[in-house]
């Protein structure tokens, strides 16, 4: 997972769903100190730990795993593509499942291209309603009213702030728009037992306000949140802002998201398209396509390289997309050995022919032999 937060989250729900059985689950973050992660990253290379969820300290040189059988990347589209490799590189025969409301444009383009397998989730949980978002500019009125409403119905507000060194400034500036509501801060930059003092502490109920940064954009699930303020919601990214807003709404109550943005002359193109997107993408389970909005602003990235957006247009999308499918075909028609993929060279005839139809595209695929 790519965050500390979201690790314990995820150890807690992991524990109390599987106390019944004889599994050793630990949790591997800057939460625990080094001696309890030296006493972890032994019991992996022994076998004696069966789960471990982690941060990317997980994958990092001096990890080594008895016999990794599945690896699941959670908030997929938080991690890079040399982060994703070096799990494969860990063992060779491995399953690997990626968990994402919103994937990045290279891997929904894989998927798209079925070099990867991909299913989706359309039905909500049960009593999920749609999240109501509003464009804004910023404004005290707006910010206190939101506010006193959440709080009225005993519910709490997020209020993301993506700067460290003003957010404490702006914990007392809602602090003085609302007297009656009590205000924590919560950012990567604070020391662990804080941190993780804050977002308990949170969590049971103790604040009304929590101004933070983009700290709980990885999978929080705290029912009782239902309404999310966004300062300067152009600065942020597409899918960002979708896993944003879905922080709000995880319980039966309507959620509210407002996305605060500076006076509308100044903002960018990009920007106006991506908050555009956002307006019209309400409904459950809107993340598909939120995903698709962006491979088509961003592009579809390199499928054999490192690059996650861009290189598209130097083909065109329609016979890039044509030549990857009937190269994955090709593939699978090959696999006639019980062993698993048997991967059959390519005629030189057909490898001529194609490396021809993809005459100076050398960014796309620079060192495949077709």
């Amino acid at each position: 997972v790519p965050t500390t937060v979201l690790a314990q989250q995820h150890y807690v729900t992991f524990s109390q769903r599987l106390r019944a059985y004889p599994v050793t689950i630990e949790v591997l973050s800057r939460f625990r100190s080094n001696r309890e992660q030296q006493v972890i990253i032994d019991g992996l290379s022994r076998g004696t730990v069966d789960i471990c969820i982690g941060t990317h300290r997980l994958i990092q040189e001096d990890i080594k795993f008895k016999e990794l059988g599945m690896v699941v990347i959670d908030e997929e589209q938080r991690f890079g593509v040399a982060h994703k490799e070096r799990l494969k590189q860990m063992r060779h025969e491995i399953d690997v499942l990626t968990l994402t409301a919103t994937p990045i444009p290279r891997t929904l383009h894989l998927s798209l291209a079925g070099i990867r397998d991909m299913s989706i989730i359309e039905t909500p949980p049960e009593d999920r309603l749609p999240i109501k978002t509003y464009v804004s500019e910023f404004s005290d009125e707006l910010i206190r009213e939101a506010i006193r409403r959440e709080i009225d119905r005993q519910g709490q507000v997020y209020f993301l702030h993506n700067r460290v060194h003003n957010i404490d400034y702006i914990a007392g500036y809602i602090q003085r728009l609302v007297p009656e509501a009590t205000v924590g801060v919560a950012h990567g930059q604070m020391p662990e037992k804080q941190l993780e003092r804050s977002m308990v502490d949170f969590a049971e109920g103790k604040f009304d306000v929590l101004a933070c940064t983009t700290i709980i954009e990885s999978g929080l699930d705290i029912t009782n949140v239902n309404t999310l303020i966004v300062n300067r919601a152009d600065t942020f990214g597409l899918s960002q802002l979708y896993q944003l807003r879905g922080r709000v709404g995880r319980g039966a109550r309507r959620a509210y998201s407002y996305l605060l943005i500076p006076p509308s002359k100044s903002l960018t193109d990009t920007a106006e398209k991506r908050l555009r997107t956002m307006l019209e993408a309400t409904e459950l389970g809107a993340g598909f396509q939120i995903a698709m909005k962006d491979l088509e602003i961003r592009g579809a990235g390199n499928v054999l390289g490192a690059e996650q957006s861009g290189h598209i247009h130097a083909v065109g999308f329609d016979l890039y997309t044509r030549l990857l499918g009937e190269a994955v075909e090709e593939v699978r028609a090959r696999t006639t050995t019980n062993e698993g993929l048997a991967l059959t060279p390519i005629p030189k005839k057909q490898a001529d022919k194609a490396k021809a139809t993809l005459s100076g595209t050398e960014k796309i695929m620079p060192s495949v032999d077709l």
